[in-house]
């Protein structure tokens, strides 16, 4: 009876200790706090099942005591009391160190996986999510398979190169970065590589302590844009990992959406699935200014027009666009397995209203948009011109979106629209049927969006 008594002055007390205290003495108590109250539950424990004997062992069992041994009824729920009480102050812990902490309850541990293709925007959007503290972001991890392992467009290759990535994908998503050293060139030494790609593109492996001293005569290729660190020590980039709330890949090198199923229904993660994409027409405009040698067939006829476009060309155009919408309708059609998984985003609504997409990106992985994130669209999408960079990440949105109409050839556009109609349809694009229709801009070749695109 004598902790009962005590309850009411100590309950105060950590209240008025709490209050006092800066952020991360509240955290500390609170922690302090749950093994107090642990070690307090384990004696009521004991206490318990001494009470469950029967009444003659448990006077002998006091028989040296002055005062008799209380009534088993009373006991119990002088018991039950006390467990309420712990259970309400424990309550109390949670929520004042919370509120005092400014964080809010993380919830469980999302893994977010944002699928595109190259030129979609894709770089921008995995922003949103690189910007928040609690999230640990990769930036195209797969490319290290892609350049290691060869793997021949279509039939069984195109399947093998799916199925490798997709595994790579379920290691990184349980912070198993070790995986990537198989792929990485050269081979990292004693896992140390100054060959991660685009390193500088994730917050995460450029802040303390995966950011380590800057090592002399060592050449970074791909370093932190930022701040001078040492190669990367996968070691400690897994273990931020494990620290961070959540987990999110941004990747175009995963088209087919069925091959994703074993992934979304591993029970050690939650994953949800992004699929952003654009109007096939500015993805090929994009391209052929940031691949330009890749290109030169195009150029030479959209320029000159004599010779025609070869097939294979045109026949990868088709292909893309069509893997693109199979995985979109598959996604659309809510399967059991990705019902709630899946949202499809185009770049074009983004560009238009980034913040309010990224709120609709954020509710539905789960997750609380930070005014980090906040702060950095309204620095990012306001730029009086666009970056420097074919991978930039700062520009005017609401202007840019569309200057691809502007730059591409009307043939051109009219080779996309034959290839990609299928995908156009679905995504809400609208055919130009002349040059003048496709360089106005008071003719608006979007639709809206459609509300069954969140899945």
């Amino acid at each position: 009876m004598e902790i009962r008594r005590a309850l009411p002055q100590d309950f105060w007390e950590l209240l008025h200790c709490l209050k006092m205290r800066s952020k991360y003495a509240v955290l500390l108590v609170f922690v302090v706090g749950l093994v107090i109250i642990e070690k307090e539950n384990n004696f009521i424990s004991r206490v318990s099942d001494k009470l469950k004997q029967s009444p003659q062992a448990l006077a002998e069992a006091n028989s040296t005591e002055a005062s008799p041994a209380p009534a088993e009824n009373g006991s119990l729920a002088s018991l039950q009391e006390l467990d309420a009480a712990f259970s309400q102050l424990k309550s109390h812990l949670r929520n004042v160190t919370l509120q005092l902490a400014g964080d809010g309850d993380p919830g469980p541990r999302r893994h977010v996986l944002l699928m595109a293709t190259t030129r979609t925007g894709s770089s921008f959007v995995g922003e949103f999510f690189n910007q928040q503290g609690s999230i640990f972001y990769l930036f195209e991890p797969l490319w290290h398979i892609e350049r290691t392992v060869t793997f021949e467009p279509g039939g069984a290759n195109a399947v093998g190169s799916a199925l490798v990535y997709r595994d790579v994908l379920k290691q990184l998503f349980l912070c198993d970065l070790y995986i990537l050293e198989s792929f990485i060139l050269p081979a990292p030494e004693g896992h140390v590589t100054p060959f991660m790609f685009r390193r500088g593109s994730s917050r995460s492996l450029c802040e303390e302590p995966v950011c380590t001293p800057n090592t002399k005569k060592v050449f970074e290729k791909y370093h932190c844009k930022n701040r001078r660190c040492g190669p990367l020590n996968v070691t400690l980039a897994a273990e931020a990992c494990r620290r961070k709330q959540h987990v999110a890949l941004k990747t175009v090198r995963i088209r087919q959406l069925e091959f994703l199923q074993p992934l979304v229904e591993d029970p050690r993660l939650d994953v949800r699935v992004i699929q952003l994409v654009r109007d096939p027409r500015a993805v090929l405009a994009s391209r052929m200014v940031a691949f330009s040698g890749k290109y030169e067939t195009w150029k030479k006829w959209a320029a000159e027009g004599e010779a025609p476009l070869r097939e294979e060309e045109v026949q990868r155009l088709r292909g893309n666009c069509e893997s693109i919408r199979l995985s979109a309708e598959l996604g659309l059609r809510r399967p059991g397995w990705l019902r709630g998984r899946y949202m499809l985003v185009r770049y074009e609504d983004v560009a238009r209203a980034p913040l309010q997409k990224a709120e609709e990106m954020y509710r539905f992985a789960g997750l609380p948009l930070t005014p980090q994130v906040e702060e950095w669209i309204g620095k990012n999408t306001q730029a009086a011109r666009d970056g420097s960079g074919v991978y930039s990440t700062r520009k005017n949105s609401s202007e840019q979106f569309e200057k691809w109409r502007f730059s591409i050839p009307f043939k051109l556009a009219q080779v996309v629209q034959d290839a990609c109609a299928p995908a156009m349809r679905l995504f809400g694009y609208k055919l130009a049927n002349s040059p003048a229709a496709l360089a106005n801009r008071s003719f608006s070749l979007l639709e809206e969006a459609q509300p069954s695109w969140v899945t």
